[in-house]
């Protein structure tokens, strides 16, 4: 087996067991590269069906071209998605883009907040009806006791700290000692009534995994990711005000490889063109311990 076969079969592995272990599953996937990949793999897992709702926690202030894909692979998969959003929040124009709010405090709304209210049962929830080919509102069916993530613990530093399975309390609030251990290929999936339980497939992926995994599977990504001629490209995808490209000449799948390898970004971190992670003190600390993806 090659160094990708052992990460596809541990990610399948981990898939399978939070499927038969959790009840109410979901999985997050925001269009990104990281979650493309978790996607593909769930469709390996269960032979091309995915057999838990799909979760998009849209801020409206998505690029354009990634609600675009969200929507096309939706159709083209028959994939079960369902939308959560904080409208309060947007109603209020409690927002950066407005200028009524700093970076931290509108991804703490537009995300964070989002996010607990779509798996807390709570707030105005979307699911696609491929019949009529829109989306539709829905009676929030409940909680859910388990979210698979598209997190690596390469990405960024407060995702090192994660395990494979990382319990969340009744707010979805994270706290990093009481994590179980996880020896080899033994995980705790037993967790008191009311934990909401994070699933970290990709943990061990690294960004250049990604892109061979994607180069090997043929992956549809989006444009956003590769020099449209400019010079620039995108390695993290965000909200548009907030999230700015890398300067890079790399054109498609191959040549992103053949940049990584060359050490190209060593000293550049992924998320380095996500503003919210320099006003956070340079990561995610803050708004993960509240619940961020």
């Amino acid at each position: 087996m090659t160094h990708l076969d052992e990460l596809e079969t541990t990610s399948v592995h981990i898939l399978r067991e939070a499927y038969a272990n959790f009840k109410n599953l979901g999985m997050l996937w925001s269009m990104g590269k990281d979650s493309t990949v978790l996607l593909w793999l769930t469709q390996k897992a269960f032979f091309g069906h995915v057999p838990f709702p799909l979760i998009h926690i849209d801020t409206h202030y998505k690029i354009p071209e990634m609600i675009e894909y969200r929507d096309r692979l939706t159709r083209e998969w028959h994939l079960p998605m369902v939308i959560g959003s904080n409208e309060d929040a947007l109603e209020n124009k409690q927002t950066f883009p407005d200028g009524n709010v700093d970076r931290i405090t509108c991804c703490s709304l537009l995300k964070t907040e989002a996010l607990r209210r779509t798996l807390n049962g709570e707030g105005r929830r979307l699911r696609y009806n491929h019949n009529r080919q829109r989306y539709e509102e829905e009676p929030n069916p409940g909680s859910f006791t388990g979210v698979i993530v598209g997190a690596r613990a390469d990405e960024e530093g407060s995702r090192s700290k994660e395990r494979y399975f990382s319990p969340r309390d009744k707010q979805n609030e994270w706290n990093i000692g009481e994590q179980p251990p996880e020896f080899w290929n033994q995980f705790k999936t037993d967790f008191a009534p009311g934990t909401n339980v994070r699933i970290h497939p990709l943990l061990d992926w690294t960004e250049l995994n990604i892109w061979e995994y994607i180069e090997q599977e043929n992956i549809p990504t989006v444009s956003l990711y590769y020099d449209q001629g400019e010079g620039k490209r995108y390695r993290s995808l965000g909200c548009y005000p907030c999230t700015f490209p890398v300067e890079s000449s790399a054109r498609n799948v191959r040549e992103i490889i053949e940049e990584l390898k060359t050490g190209k970004f060593s000293h550049i971190a992924e998320r380095d063109g996500r503003a919210q992670d320099k006003d956070d003190g340079g990561g995610l600390e803050t708004l993960r311990r509240e619940g961020y993806m």
